[in-house]
């Protein structure tokens, strides 16, 4: 038992020394905030890996919504009507998502809400799909800076400010995802300063988040 229990240790302390060789870092854009009700209109996302963002790894796809979405929404989205009829079907758009993240860990800012949304795209479109793997950049962040986050750095805005990550690309999926990545990526610099680099090591990490 208690060689196992060493094994395991050692095991994971080796896991945590190591990227992850693939993880893939996504954006939503959706008709409203409301996860359990609002349609998923697009998914943007990037891989990301031990040398950095890979460009060429990347996905994106505009999702056709059930119905049209409102005017106020297509304000912030940019998804309008003729966009969203040119749309790819619901579960051929969620299938071709599946098999590119292809098990990797992911990562999103927020990712609750991805999650939430995604999920239940997945269930009400028929795909079946690996349980995916979740880190949220957002408590990432707000762990490994928890006096930024007291003084109210919340939004992806508010720490990509924090780093001096430009923001010219902003407000699509895509370019969401990508500026997401260049946060990933500077979040993971500093925590494997400190001995952790796998996606499940962070993860753990970030739920420290939950104490603040």
């Amino acid at each position: 038992m208690r060689e196992r229990l060493i094994e395991r240790l050692v095991a994971r302390w080796r896991n945590d020394d190591r990227y992850d060789a693939r993880v893939v870092v996504l954006d939503t854009e959706t008709s409203g905030l409301d996860p359990q009700r609002d349609q998923l209109l697009a998914i943007g996302a990037v891989g990301v890996d031990d040398a950095g963002i890979r460009v060429e790894d990347s996905f994106e796809v505009v999702v056709r919504p059930d119905e049209a979405v409102s005017r106020e929404s297509v304000a912030i989205h940019g998804i309008g009507g003729e966009m969203q009829r040119a749309g790819v079907p619901p579960r051929d758009a969620l299938a071709a998502f599946t098999s590119y993240v292809g098990g990797a860990p992911i990562v999103a800012f927020h990712a609750a809400f991805d999650r939430a949304v995604i999920e239940r795209a997945l269930s009400r479109a028929g795909v079946r799909a690996d349980p995916l793997r979740w880190l949220d950049a957002a408590e990432l962040a707000a762990t490994l800076w928890p006096e930024e986050h007291k003084r109210g750095r919340r939004a992806l805005d508010d720490w990509l400010a924090h780093f001096s990550i430009g923001t010219s690309s902003r407000h699509s999926a895509a370019g969401d995802a990508a500026a997401t990545a260049e946060l990933f990526l500077s979040l993971r610099a500093l925590a494997g300063k400190q001995g952790r680099r796998s996606h499940a090591s962070l993860a753990r990490f970030a739920q420290g988040y939950r104490w603040l």
